[in-house]
């Protein structure tokens, strides 16, 4: 039996244009690539940085449920579209500037690689797509979770 052929806009969102083809460290790619992105949808302000997270979960839902159709693995390292949209997700919790930036960026990083309770799970639990989108939404709610209480502890 022949996979389905993957249409090229989806191809391209899975991999967020190239990213998830870099070497090394393709979450972190597709991670970096999500700032300029994120960054800009929230000069419009937080409630538009959540609609672009949204959408982002959306369109990556649809294009990384084609592309594991379509090459039959159930999480490949070059899908980065969920990194971008749980990096998006992060950093509307974060204050704004380069302090910001950056916590929110490690934070989503860091708890996207140990994958705490239940995130690893989730992972596990979900049909292919879901998983892969959804462990990186609740990576972001960990990310966010952590950079509101350094803002109310003064720290951030």
């Amino acid at each position: 039996m022949s996979r389905p052929a993957l249409p090229r806009l989806a191809l391209w969102l899975a991999i967020w244009f190239g990213c998830g083809r870099l070497p090394y460290a393709p979450g972190t790619w597709g991670s970096l690539a999500a700032l300029p992105l994120a960054w800009l949808a929230l000069q419009a302000g937080t409630g538009f940085g959540l609609l672009a997270a949204l959408a982002l979960f959306l369109a990556g839902l649809w294009a990384t449920s084609l592309y594991v159709q379509a090459t039959g693995r159930k999480d490949p390292p070059e899908v980065v579209v969920d990194e971008v949209a749980g990096q998006c997700l992060a950093l509307c919790f974060a204050p704004p500037g380069p302090a910001g930036l950056l916590a929110a960026f490690a934070l989503f990083r860091l708890f996207d690689i140990v994958k705490p309770f239940p995130i690893g799970l989730v992972e596990r639990r979900f049909p292919a797509a879901w998983g892969i989108m959804l462990d990186d939404i609740m990576a972001a709610l960990y990310a966010g979770a952590c950079l509101l209480l350094l803002r109310a502890a003064g720290l951030l």
